[in-house]
């Protein structure tokens, strides 16, 4: 793809920008470990929402949802509840509220004030430290190849993927150590303000460039329609026949059988809380928890209209214009070659460069959070907890460094041996996620669960969903990005994660009882927590017990509500589908208004 010169500069004025950003920001950064990944839990809560939303305005992520807006029509607003999308909902009640108020800095050394520091809580420790290192490493080795082949097919230099994965990881590197989540933070805003820039323009070029009948005469009957049955009913055949095999491919024929399993793996991930990621690393470094909460309530109101607007204008104009070339694919139909063409084809000289530098800085958001957050494990999980516990704080910085320096070596080590590692990485990857859910919802809800319990339930949960993917994985037929497989395996690694959970932890004894009262009343949880509800009123009889599961429970199912027009709207505008969008709207204004007497006026200032 050759982009104009101006476009270039404005891709090298970024860069070169966000070292020196890391350049000013390195002394304070490397104050103290609290400073260097946590932002000295200084920073404000809308900044952070700001630079999570960021993270997820994904190169990979928004081009997978240009592919299913194409193919699935309004139906695939439904199909993001695979990740969930909704868990952002569910954060913002309640978990990120219980998370904050521990006061730690990562998800691995949370466990500890759950489980105590005995040999249950170790293991527990260990199994999440061991979690949060190796999906860091397996993320550093799929972005090394998605990055190098973005940059191939857009820069006009002639470099191969892997020395453009190279470049712009070492770039990143720099920055983001340091630095540090100041460095994150700061890349995150800039990104998402260039992202805007271009969503709002690429929308505007679609409204002006198409119609209503031009997308109307192109896409078969039912893809205008949100509501669905038990069959998906689409047939591209007179249009794009090949569409016909990627549905049968994603193994969505039967649409009502999969959004049930979608909502019902969505809603255990989402209670189960955040995995340790950036996502977790945003909330802790929060002033406090209710600052936590309204963070996380961000993220919906700014991450979702402009990104549909970008997702809805490259699939509209990818539609009208690009369907000719789609069809004369054959077999072999190329939805990535949407966006090359569009930007080819109808964006100026400029908006080019910012809509480029946007999604590279896209990736880099992503992987600049990822490392921040990896190296924290090691650094404040590992050295810290079992090497060295009394160093200086410039000694935990400097380790910071070479920690992120360890993880974007290995990654791009695994990034260059993807071909033959593929596989093994990918499920690896799958079996790590499949057996998190069921120790982890237990973990919140149950006293009587422990540290053996949840050691034992991530570690059968890895192995059965290891198992599960070894006989596809090997002979190369999945993935840990198939979606398909995931969701059908769901089911049997729940069982068999929640069945090792459960047995182990009413074989072994119970968490020593002062860890269950500090846990109990720092987080202050519902659910079956009457035992120790009763042995802290026994110090403390004024102590009053979370009555809001009822209020949380309808907040969370308006709040979905309330959450899903934020991208319907943007979808209805660009497809000119006022009606709609004004229902939606209402929707939205009905919503909100609820949300702010039964959540927002609610939340407690801790």
């Amino acid at each position: 793809m050759q982009i104009h010169t101006v476009d270039i500069a404005i891709i090298v004025i970024y860069m070169v920008g966000v070292v020196i950003g890391g350049v000013l920001l390195s002394r304070r950064a490397a104050q103290n470990m609290e400073n260097y990944f946590l932002g000295g839990r200084r920073i404000p809560w809308y900044i952070l929402g700001i630079s999570n939303a960021s993270g997820m305005f994904d190169i990979t992520g928004t081009m997978l949802m240009v592919t299913w807006f194409f193919v699935y029509g309004l139906k695939s607003a439904w199909i993001p509840w695979l990740w969930p999308t909704f868990n952002q909902v569910v954060y913002m009640v309640f978990l990120t509220i219980w998370l904050r108020r521990s006061g730690v800095m990562t998800g691995a050394e949370w466990i500890r004030t759950r489980f105590g520091d005995r040999l249950g809580g170790e293991l527990s420790h260990i199994s999440v430290v061991v979690f949060a290192i190796v999906a860091t490493i397996g993320f550093m080795a799929y972005a090394f190849e998605g990055i190098g082949k973005f940059a191939a097919v857009f820069l006009p230099w002639e470099l191969s993927p892997n020395t453009y994965a190279v470049v712009f990881m070492g770039i990143t590197t720099v920055y983001v150590i340091l630095g540090g989540m100041y460095s994150v933070v700061l890349t995150d805003v800039i990104q998402y303000i260039m992202l805007t820039v271009a969503s709002f323009f690429i929308a505007g070029i679609a409204i002006s460039r198409t119609s209503a009948e031009g997308i109307t005469a192109v896409v078969p009957e039912g893809w205008w329609n949100l509501g669905f049955g038990l069959h998906l009913n689409l047939d591209w055949s007179q249009y794009i026949a090949a569409v016909n095999d990627r549905i049968t491919s994603d193994g969505y024929s039967l649409f009502g059988i999969f959004f049930m399993l979608v909502l019902l793996k969505g809603i255990l991930a989402s209670v189960a809380g955040p995995p340790p990621n950036k996502d977790m690393q945003r909330m802790l470094s929060t002033k406090t928890a209710r600052e936590s909460a309204l963070m996380t309530c961000s993220v919906s109101i700014v991450l979702y209209v402009p990104r549909y607007l970008m997702i809805g204008g490259i699939t509209v104009l990818g539609l009208v214009f690009f369907s000719g070339n789609l069809n004369a694919m054959g077999s072999n139909v190329d939805f990535e070659q949407i966006l090359p063409y569009v930007i080819n084809n109808f964006v100026p000289v400029g908006l080019t460069g910012v809509i480029l530098a946007g999604l590279i800085a896209a990736f880099m958001s992503t992987f600049d959070s990822t490392v921040n957050n990896g190296a924290a494990y090691i650094v404040n999980d590992i050295y810290k907890r079992y090497i060295n516990p009394h160093a200086s704080d410039r000694k935990y910085v400097v380790m910071s460094y070479i920690a992120s320096f360890l993880i974007v070596g290995v990654g791009i080590f695994f990034g260059y041996k993807a071909g033959s590692i593929h596989a093994v990485t990918a499920w690896i990857v799958a079996g790590l996620y499949g057996g998190y859910i069921a120790p982890n919802i237990l973990k919140w809800y149950w006293w009587r669960f422990n540290g053996f319990g949840y050691f034992a339930g991530m570690v059968a949960g890895i192995l059965s969903a290891t198992l599960l993917m070894i006989p596809k994985s090997f002979y190369g037929q999945t993935t840990f990005l198939d979606l398909e497989y995931n969701i059908a395996l769901f089911p049997v690694i729940l069982l068999v994660s929640t069945l090792a959970s459960v047995v182990v932890s009413l074989l072994t004894k119970p968490d020593d009882e002062e860890v269950l009262k500090s846990f109990y009343k720092r987080v202050r949880p519902w659910g079956f927590w009457k035992p120790v509800l009763d042995m802290v009123r026994k110090d403390d009889p004024d102590f009053q017990a979370n009555t809001a599961f009822k209020r949380d429970a309808v907040n969370v199912v308006v709040g979905i509500i309330w959450q899903l027009n934020f991208y319907l709207i943007p979808m209805y505008l660009v497809l000119r589908m006022f009606g709609q969008m004004w229902i939606s709207a209402a929707v939205l204004a009905v919503t909100s208004v609820f949300l702010k007497k039964n959540w927002y006026d609610k939340l407690e200032d801790d």
